[in-house]
């Protein structure tokens, strides 16, 4: 691991690093500043470090900030059974950390698969969150049907959701060279990929594998450097299984929230996505963003849309992001005090 060459990286915003037991799993988490807690949740395939640009600034508005590894991620903890990656098991980490970090409450923001554990985390213990905010990933709102079916008639069971289920093909194909593999997706789904502002989903064809619809980029965007992709290539560690796990836990998630169906987040919330970026292209998903300020109680503002933004949005644009976060949280901690 290049735990030291990461914190020369970040050294500058005075970033820790350390683990915590929360809920029978250990957690790698990184942490600056003092304050109200803000609890930074990444995406896949991502770690602590996607959020290398808001230590700095979150800190220096006043707020203490901590960024984990999730379960099945980077120096934490990756159980074996498929099932420990439930929705509900997220859920739990995130407000376990909240407590063991000695904070009854918190402020809590993610991107990408963050985003949902976020956005539940806010629907399943609104006591527990003062405020949240997704990145890309719009809040849920639960369908009638099991998500990979719903998928598998739109796409005919190419869309990558379908793919990572299949056991063992994806993890194979992932690890295979795991950089080359980060590279590519990282570009992939990213404002520079002249593709991305398409709205075409890319698909799986049978036999070709998820990084055949992706481009090998022969020189990295401006955001991302040869250090950056060093650092997550070393948090993979050769095995993407943990985080594929998320994925297989996708249509026992459906289950699992069925007592939340139509229910609304409630806690302050903001929403800010990328013009280029195809999740929030997905179909019906520019309607669910349309009608957001109807169906989000206390949505603090329109959803915040960044020009030219793909899909990895804290680190395509992190002065956006943080001008978009930092007003967002010191709005809610001043009416607090």
């Amino acid at each position: 691991m290049r735990m030291a060459e990461n914190r020369t990286v970040v050294e500058h915003h005075k970033v820790e690093h350390r683990m915590v037991d929360v809920n029978g799993v250990r957690l790698h988490i990184a942490e600056a500043g003092e304050g109200p807690l803000v609890v930074l949740l990444h995406g896949f395939p991502e770690s602590w470090h996607s959020w290398r640009h808001q230590f700095g600034p979150l800190a220096a508005a006043g707020f203490r900030v901590v960024a984990p590894d999730q379960r099945g991620y980077g120096e934490s903890d990756r159980p074996e059974d498929v099932s420990a990656y439930s929705i509900l098991h997220l859920v739990g980490d995130v407000v376990g950390l909240i407590h063991a970090l000695g904070e009854e409450t918190a402020y809590v923001v993610g991107h990408d698969w963050g985003a949902p554990v976020a956005w539940h985390t806010a629907l399943l213990r609104p006591d527990v969150v003062r405020g949240v905010a997704g990145l890309s990933v719009p809040p849920p709102f639960r369908g009638e049907h099991r998500p990979l079916g719903v998928m598998d008639a739109m796409f005919g069971g190419r869309f990558y959701w379908n793919y990572f289920n299949l056991p063992g093909v994806a993890d194979e194909e992932l690890a295979r060279d795991p950089r080359t593999t980060l590279r590519k997706a990282l570009y992939g789904a990213s404002g520079d990929n002249p593709d991305s502002g398409s709205g075409k989903q890319p698909l799986v064809e049978p036999g070709q594998g998820w990084l055949a619809t992706m481009p090998d980029p022969e020189k990295l965007p401006v955001w991302l450097t040869e250090a950056d992709l060093d650092s997550l290539t070393d948090s993979f560690a050769g095995s993407f299984t943990g985080a594929l796990s998320w994925y297989r836990n996708i249509d026992r998630n459906w289950e699992l929230t069925a007592a939340w169906h139509g229910a609304v987040v409630s806690p302050p919330a903001l929403y800010v996505y990328g013009d280029r970026d195809l999740v929030p292209a997905f179909p019906g998903t520019p309607q669910l963003i349309e009608k957001l300020p109807e169906l989000m109680p206390n949505l603090r503002r329109d959803p915040v849309v960044l020009k030219g933004c793909g899909h990895w949005t804290q680190q395509e644009r992190p002065d956006e992001v943080n001008a978009a976060l930092i007003p967002f949280l010191t709005e809610l901690r001043d009416a607090a005090s």
